[in-house]
């Protein structure tokens, strides 16, 4: 069972909440936190995969917290679910734009889309907030989402992919915004003009009329037929690129003919602004013959690490070439390093036994924990960028943030269990 943090004070919305999970086979358990103090201590020392928040609590201060929480990233790559009203959807989309939000709830339409998002999570938790695992364990992950006729699904998709690669340092926050927009329009558009079968003269009116595209959507899904139609996702992750392929079951379009409606600039082209915003954000964007299917890919930043703690912002900055070596078995234990970016090799009897990246956090921190004599010798396999984090220096991040020695104890485990994993492989 997964705990879900709940920054919310309303009663009657924590009732539903707690149905909601509870239908779900309590696949899910909402802690409430209804003071900003527990939020921030619960957020500090649990680290949560999932929280709800309700913006529209005023007696929390949801802003104090969500602020606090985007001045330390490193910590809080959990996912979020944010509830709102009409009347702040701008403010709050512009405040949560750099964090990892899952889905934005309307709360006149909570009890439709919040079991939404909880099966959504529940049954693609293989690319959620798995920034070690993944790193550490896969080389490779694939999957397929199938979507319900639904806009807000849409939406929601869109976020856990990009977030997933951002985390993963595969993507950084520029990429990920892109990827996230390429993916709303390309998913969109199978539901709205594939599925739906919504003309560029229809789409127009209806919104010339005041109306959301949304809302015609889902009139056109009264109709058993439309809506019983799916759209297709599969996602292929490697270490060097993701490839995206979307289908939906419609009639297809002529995408070649409205390419050459965008190159020539007919006012018709607006229908195909979709197309156009993917081929700018992602790569190797092309239909199938029928034109219901697109693929596309992204290409991966290597051995980057897209956070660095602001604690840890001011300490000396530290560049290795290829082959150079970082410190050697034997030598005192004086610093442990922050991976920001590149590869370094693992040696021990002339032996490359392992490797670090930007995914494994810090490099040398067991030896500089224990006061022991490094116990391997390191070399950049690349070119390296570290900084050099001396005990004082660490021991005062930890003293003014005192969750950073839980997480570091985490980081530990799993480095620990990797070990083991990998001494049991070899053994086999």
């Amino acid at each position: 069972m997964k705990k879900i943090a709940v920054l919310n004070s309303d009663e009657s919305l924590n009732h539903r909440i707690l149905t909601f999970c509870d239908e779900l086979g309590r696949e899910f358990e909402p802690i409430f936190l209804r003071e900003k103090a527990k939020c921030l201590e619960y957020l500090n020392y649990e680290l949560p995969e999932i929280s709800v928040f309700n913006f529209m609590d005023k007696s929390i201060d949801i802003y104090s917290v969500l602020d606090r929480i985007t001045a330390d990233p490193w910590l809080h790559y959990g996912g979020i679910i944010g509830i709102f009203d009409n009347e702040s959807e701008k403010e709050i989309v512009e405040k949560v734009k750099d964090t990892n939000i899952v889905s934005l709830i309307q709360k006149a339409r909570f009890d439709f889309s919040f079991p939404r998002v909880l099966r959504i999570v529940k049954q693609n938790r293989q690319i959620l907030f798995q920034r070690h695992i993944q790193n550490q364990f896969l080389s490779n992950i694939s999957g397929a989402f199938i979507i319900d006729n639904d806009p807000f699904d849409v939406v929601t998709y869109a976020h856990l992919v990009s977030n997933y690669l951002f985390n993963s340092n595969y993507i950084n926050l520029e990429k990920k915004e892109c990827l996230n927009v390429a993916l709303s329009e390309l998913l969109i558009n199978s539901i709205e003009h594939g599925n739906c079968k919504i003309s560029f003269q229809e789409k127009s009116e209806w919104l010339d009329s005041g109306r959301e595209i949304f809302d015609l959507i889902r009139r056109k899904n009264q109709d058993a037929a439309i809506n019983k139609k799916k759209v297709f996702f599969e996602y292929r992750i490697s270490q060097s690129e993701s490839t995206f392929i979307i289908r939906d079951e419609g009639d297809g379009f002529k995408w070649r003919d409205r390419k050459k409606q965008i190159q020539s600039g007919d006012p018709l082209a607006l229908c195909g602004r979709g197309i156009m915003m993917a081929e700018i954000y992602v790569s190797d964007l092309e239909y199938n013959a029928k034109g219901n299917e697109v693929r596309f890919k992204l290409y991966h930043q290597q051995n980057e690490s897209n956070v660095v703690p602001e604690v840890f912002i001011e300490q000396e900055e530290v560049v290795f070439q290829k082959d150079e070596i970082v410190f050697q078995e034997g030598e005192e234990s004086n610093f442990l390093y922050y991976i920001v970016s590149g590869m370094l090799n693992i040696i021990a009897n002339g032996k490359v036994i392992s490797y670090l990246t930007p995914a494994d956090i810090f490099l040398g921190e067991m030896s500089f924990l224990l006061n022991n004599k490094r116990s391997a010798t390191v070399r950049s396999e690349g070119k390296s960028v570290l900084l050099k984090i001396s005990k004082e220096a660490f021991l005062d991040a930890i003293k003014k943030n005192p969750h950073y020695g839980i997480f570091l104890a985490r980081l530990l485990a799993q480095r620990i269990n990797r070990l083991n994993q990998q001494s049991s492989s070899f053994i086999s």
